[in-house]
């Protein structure tokens, strides 16, 4: 498919930061430079670039002004300019997505990826981010909900076994890449007495692909460039393959053909 947004700088992360459920602080500061992600990011960056943060616990007010001051440390501390770091949830919603054409970069963060979803369908962003030219970032749940068809993995309990729970559903369009993140962690879990992996994600693989990253990996996404960076693993039609190493990157074809 053709992006709805052919001039986004779209970055699909898992963790760009620490890793997912590790106790260990990271060795570095900012952004993981692994993978070459710092570079990528500054290639695009403008100077002074304001900076939205689209939160995917709208209500959770604490959490969320919290991570809006996490977000602003870490990209200085990464050397990005960043003239503004604001937030979007429930107190701003549609009011700040309205003034989107302000932003040059736009962060989608991590949660649960349905209900990440209803609120971008509830502030617009599928439609504003239409010919918006810009960065956009997104982490974990950000990451899967920018796929045209969404594929909601289950992690929640109840969901694997809920016969009304929706595993497809729609997202902001920006991409045809549908991205699984933190493999690493993931990779063993069990939802409702059922293997992740083997007894619900690759059975949903049949005449689709599914690419899981490990944290630190990203893929990227411009009007030019289609790229997994980082250690990779490509599912699709139930079975699994290592398709990308740490410090490699490898080109994603058009449809996911690769």
């Amino acid at each position: 498919m053709r992006s709805m947004a052919s001039e986004i700088k779209l970055f699909m992360t898992s963790s760009p930061m620490g890793a997912y459920r590790s106790t260990e602080a990271p060795s570095f500061k900012g952004i993981n430079p692994a993978n070459g992600m710092v570079e990528e990011l500054k290639s695009y960056w403008r100077e002074d670039s304001r900076c939205l943060l689209i939160s995917a616990f709208p209500d959770a007010f604490g959490l969320n002004d919290g991570m809006r001051a996490d977000f602003e440390r870490i990209f200085r501390e990464t050397g990005l300019s960043v003239k503004c770091m604001d937030l979007c949830d429930l107190r701003s919603g549609k009011e700040i997505i309205a003034q989107l054409p302000l932003y040059d970069m736009v962060i989608l963060g991590g949660g649960h990826v349905p209900t990440q979803k209803r609120f971008f369908d509830e502030i617009g962003l599928r439609e504003a981010l239409r010919g918006w030219d810009g960065i956009v970032m997104g982490i974990s749940a950000g990451s899967m909900n920018c796929a045209d068809v969404v594929y909601a993995q289950p992690e929640m309990p109840g969901e694997a076994l809920d016969p009304s729970y929706q595993k497809f559903i729609r997202g902001l369009g920006l991409t045809d890449v549908n991205v699984l993140p933190h493999y690493q962690a993931v990779k063993d879990d069990r939802v409702d007495g059922l293997r992740l992996m083997e007894e619900i994600t690759y059975p949903d693989s049949a005449g689709r692909t599914f690419y899981a990253i490990v944290d630190g990996s990203y893929v990227l996404q411009t009007k030019d460039r289609k790229e997994i960076h980082g250690e990779a693993y490509r599912i699709a039609n139930g079975a699994i393959r290592k398709i990308c190493g740490a410090g490699e990157m490898r080109r994603i074809n058009s449809g996911n053909t690769d």
